[in-house]
Order: C-alpha cells, then structure tokens, then sequence
C-alpha cells in the first residue's frame, strides 16, 4: 500500500481537491482507493455522500487517536491511500508524515501560499529527523492559469529551484469542474450532462498529474530499495 499525505497548513490551497483528484482517477483507472478525510469541514466525506459511481472509499471519521489503526486496517486491501490532512500542524500530520510514501504540499501561485508551503516542508524535515528516515515529497502548484503562466507563479517556481524544492512538472490548473466536483458530488467523468465547461481538459489535466504522481511514487521505491 502507498501512503500519501496531502498538507498545506494554509487553507484554501487546494489539498482537498489535490486528494479528490487522485484519487478518483487512480480509482477509475482500477486501482483500489482510500481516502481518509482529515480536514475539519470533511469535504470529501461530504462529497461521498453524493450518488458518484467512482468506487474511491472514504472514511471521515478519523481522529489523531485512530489514524493508525485506521490505516492497519485497510493496508491489505488498498493500493493507495490518500490522506487529506487538517490545515494546521498537528500530532496527526506528524503521524501521516511518518507513514507516507509522499508527501504533497499544494501550492497556489501567491507568496502567501508559498511562505506556509516552506512551513509544511519544514514539517516533512522535522520528522525525518524524528524517525530517522527520508520522506518525499513534491509541492505542486494549484489554481493556476491554464495558459499563460504568470509573473508571480514563474517566480515563486524559481525560488523553490533555488532552495532546492522539488515540484511536480503537471500543475492544477484553475478549472470550473474541480469545483464542481464538490457542488455536483461527482467524479469528473460523470459530468457529461451536467452543464459544466472545460470537463474533457480538466480530466485531461487531473490524467497527466496522477500519472506523474505514480511515477514519483515508483520512483522513490526504488531508490528506497
């Protein structure tokens, strides 16, 4: 079972949808897929109540006390676990971190965004040196212009090559379906006959960011290995 944690201690930065996103087309794609809804507003555990089809599990229930045995519990019969974690540090975001496989750190392209993204990358440290292992993670830039990259987002890139952060190559861009998602509590290929523009691109889009999210993962397996 890979674990990935999805933090920001910023709201809004797009954690949710990041998470949603995942793991909706992972679980499309046949694998088998859970969620655990960390965030105090559960939106995702909200979503699920909707009549979506996508067989993505979702638990809302979790509390600090019970992430690990609700992660025990599910390890033999999951592929992917996907944590969708509260906006602020936390016992609980410690103990994801220490069982991820990767970590990703949502990042809108604002400075503001930025600077808390640096808090959660010192937090992903922080526990490397607690538990005395690497933990990956990748900042992925959310909310972005489909396209034209903008002043602020190409400099805000700059500064986390030059402080040698890894970022993803695939940015979310701002898309009217991934708020829709939320709205509509469907996955995103069930929106055909929903009314809602730019459905092929934004799966298009949530296809080429999971890939990439799996070759990563793949990719820190082996060099563990």
């Amino acid at each position: 079972m890979q674990v990935i944690a999805v933090a920001n201690p910023k709201g809004g930065a797009g954690k949710s949808t990041t998470a949603l996103l995942l793991a909706t087309t992972l679980a499309e794609a046949g694998a088998a897929v859970v969620i655990l809804d960390c965030d105090p507003n559960h939106p995702i555990a909200e979503w699920r109540t909707g009549e979506s089809r996508n067989p993505v599990v979702v638990y809302g229930d979790v509390t600090e006390s019970t992430l690990h045995k609700k992660i025990q519990e599910v390890r033999d019969t999951t592929q992917f676990l996907i944590i969708d974690l509260e906006g602020t540090a936390s016992r609980m975001t410690s103990r994801a971190f220490q069982r991820a496989h990767l970590v990703l750190i949502p990042i809108q392209p604002s400075t503001v965004d930025a600077n808390q993204a640096a808090r959660a990358i010192q937090l992903v440290r922080e526990e490397e040196d607690e538990t005395g292992r690497t933990i990956p993670y990748r900042a992925v830039f959310t909310r972005t212009a489909a396209l034209i990259e903008s002043r602020i987002e190409r400099e805000i890139a700059q500064d986390l090559r030059d402080a040698n952060v890894p970022c993803l190559n695939v940015k979310l861009c701002e898309r009217m379906a991934y708020k829709a998602m939320f709205t509509l509590k469907k996955a995103l290929s069930e929106m055909g006959n929903a009314n809602v523009a730019g459905v092929p691109k934004a799966i298009e889009n949530a296809e080429l960011f999971t890939k990439e999210v799996v070759t990563v993962l793949t990719e820190e397996v082996q060099v563990a290995a």
